[in-house]
């Protein structure tokens, strides 16, 4: 499983963007976006998230 955003939590401050070692969030408009291909679920962007909105399932 790949890390999961919460649309409605996500501020769209960009800390998990530039967390994540494989690239694998972007932005899309004001919320970050997983490419659940790409993400290897470390976490790193759950440790950043400021407001909670990213969660490893």
């Amino acid at each position: 499983m790949a890390a999961a955003v919460d649309k409605d939590k996500c501020t769209g401050c960009g800390e998990c963007v530039d967390s994540c070692p494989l690239d694998a969030i972007e932005m899309d408009g004001d919320v970050a976006k997983v490419d659940e291909d790409t993400c290897s679920d470390c976490g790193a962007c759950v440790d950043v998230c400021p407001v909670e909105a990213i969660t490893v399932e």
